[in-house]
């Protein structure tokens, strides 16, 4: 449970400091991704193929998402960040934690937008894409791993 709320206190800091800032820092990303492996440890992961699964996983995750930060789609942050959650969820989890993100992503781009265009700010809205990242992962702790003692 510790690890699960070192995690929880990470994405509510990725959150907050991508809304403000529009950053997510490196260490916060590192952080994240450190803590992985003893979270594999905790829950009795193998390393063949179990770790080996999830570091597969995360590079294909943090791969696609550089592509989309190639193409000016995404912030470096966002996909770090994404690259790091991948290593501490199934690749399942994964792939319902990028879909959950999809959605909220939308939302989050929605209400920039609206928000630019009400204070009639000059140039293109930066996205804290960070907030619909962090809520999906959240949402994934909350489902797999705090519900189940409901």
């Amino acid at each position: 449970m510790a690890l699960i709320g070192a995690l929880t206190v990470l994405l509510i800091v990725a959150s907050v400091t991508d809304l403000r800032s529009r950053i997510i820092s490196n260490r916060l990303n590192l952080t994240v991704a450190a803590l992985a492996p003893l979270w594999w440890l905790a829950c009795g992961l193998p390393f063949w193929p179990g770790m080996a699964v999830q570091l597969l996983v995360a590079l294909i995750v943090f791969m696609a998402f550089a592509a989309l930060f190639a193409l000016g789609c995404m912030g470096g942050g966002d996909v770090k960040l994404l690259g790091a959650l991948a290593l501490w969820f199934p690749w399942q989890a994964t792939l319902s934690m990028l879909m959950l993100m999809a959605v909220l992503g939308g939302i989050v781009t929605i209400v920039t937008v609206v928000h630019h265009r009400m204070t009639r700010r000059l140039g293109q809205p930066q996205i804290p894409y960070g907030i619909a990242i962090s809520f999906a992962a959240l949402w994934l702790l909350g489902e797999r791993y705090i519900n189940q003692f409901a």
